[in-house]
């Protein structure tokens, strides 16, 4: 017997809020988190622009000595997951904690750790290097630390799949619970990449835009005019639960994740397969996990970074797993707002999926200013409609071929 998955709580740290009901204001009233970076000086940079997070205080949500001793990457995911805690109204110390575990899905880690202390290394020496350079820098170590400070015993993991990592985090979680491995996890992902190394990388590799005088009009999924993605930080994380562990404790559910797919590509470490099979199997496996056909769909919050081949292709991609008959399918990228949060994204936009089934309402795709013939779905442009959605799928696709699709669906008891 294989148990069905609820949400029972959600915690957002973002360019557009610093908890679920400013992210969700603000990303329904179509407002961009993307300015100039401001973190460290980007003179000789090609991109100039990114989506901080300016007004976040890691002492706000630890002590100071605790967050002396983590990266930021860590306090996104420790805040994100305080919150979610908080709003399922766990009470932790009358549970089974064996039977509750973590997931946190990161691409990078604690890279401004890490170049922080290479740079401490080169001007003062080895010995200088800080004790906790190493358990700041690896991914895992933000689920380590979540579980630290609630007593979390059961299953423990950092998922590091690129762009697709907090969607594997998540769907991984639910496979858990779903075998009765577990009861509880708190899944999702977390990102800190805007440094100076990091910039550069992704300057090199030409993959952002490059928009510099309008910084709220630089991520522009489907546009004719887009150029790359704009960068973002942040973290989301979310508590899954086995349906009955929920009912029994009396929790409020948000939605149901019924559905998991992953697949990869198998073509190249960052272009997507040009005729996009591998994102639409991938939706389909989600879809077949659920038992629902693409008639059931109304809601696709798309990965659209914004790159020029990447939209084009997932746009092929959702057209060949329809069968052409997406008339009442609304699609959207939310990154048009929050820019890309790497690792993180897939956590963001489950909350994004799950507050769309809730509250009946398709954030918009901004910047949509110019169609491009060869990306012609219904992409929300620029204003939220109102609309119900019972059904919601969320694409993450990353460098290295990784395509993984979750569905989300409104609890009926």
């Amino acid at each position: 017997m294989q148990n069905r998955v609820v949400i029972t709580g959600m915690g957002v740290i973002s360019p557009l809020g610093l908890d679920v009901e400013n992210f969700w204001a603000n990303l329904t009233s179509g407002i961009s988190g993307v300015d100039y970076i401001t973190f460290f000086d980007t003179e000789n940079y090609a991109t100039r622009i990114a989506a901080e997070i300016k007004d976040f205080n890691p002492t706000d949500f630890l002590e100071k000595k605790e967050a002396r001793r983590m990266d930021r990457f860590t306090h996104f995911a420790m805040a994100a997951a305080g919150q979610a805690i908080k709003d399922a109204e766990l009470k932790l110390e009358t549970l089974n904690r064996e039977r509750i575990g973590v997931i946190l899905g990161s691409g990078i880690g604690g890279i401004g750790t890490l170049e922080e202390q290479h740079n401490i290394l080169i001007n003062r020496g080895p010995d200088r290097i800080s004790p906790f350079f190493i358990t700041m820098l690896i991914p895992n170590m933000g689920a380590g630390q979540i579980a630290i400070a609630y007593g979390l015993r059961g299953y423990n993991m950092a998922t590091v799949s690129a762009c697709a990592s907090g969607n594997n985090a998540l769907g991984d979680a639910y496979s858990l619970i779903k075998q009765g491995y577990t009861d509880v996890m708190i899944a999702g992902g977390a990102e800190a990449p805007i440094t100076p190394l990091a910039i550069a990388g992704f300057c090199s590799m030409k993959a952002m835009s490059t928009y510099n005088e309008e910084p709220k009009k630089a991520s522009r999924p489907f546009d004719s005019n887009r150029d790359g993605f704009v960068i973002g930080e942040g973290a989301a994380m979310l508590v899954l639960e086995k349906l009955e562990h929920a009912l029994v404790r009396g929790a409020k559910i948000y939605a149901e994740i019924a559905g998991y797919g992953c697949t990869c590509d198998a073509y190249h470490i960052t272009a997507p397969e040009p005729d996009g099979k591998g994102a639409a199997k991938a939706m389909e496996l989600a879809m077949l996990d659920a038992g629902v056909s693409t008639s059931d769909i109304d809601y696709i919050n798309a990965h659209g970074t914004s790159t020029p081949l990447g939209d084009k292709v997932e746009t092929m991609a959702i057209k060949h797993l329809f069968n052409g008959s997406t008339g009442r399918l609304a699609v959207s990228s939310t990154k048009s707002m929050t820019g890309h949060l790497l690792g993180a994204a897939g956590g963001v936009e489950a909350v994004t999926c799950v507050m769309t089934i809730c509250k009946k309402v398709v954030p918009p795709t901004i910047n949509y200013d110019h169609p491009d013939p060869e990306c012609d779905l219904d992409y929300v442009p620029n204003k939220a409609r109102p609309m119900p959605v019972k059904i919601a799928l969320n694409n993450s696709l990353g460098f290295g071929g990784h395509n993984v699709s979750l569905l989300f669906r409104e609890f009926e008891g």
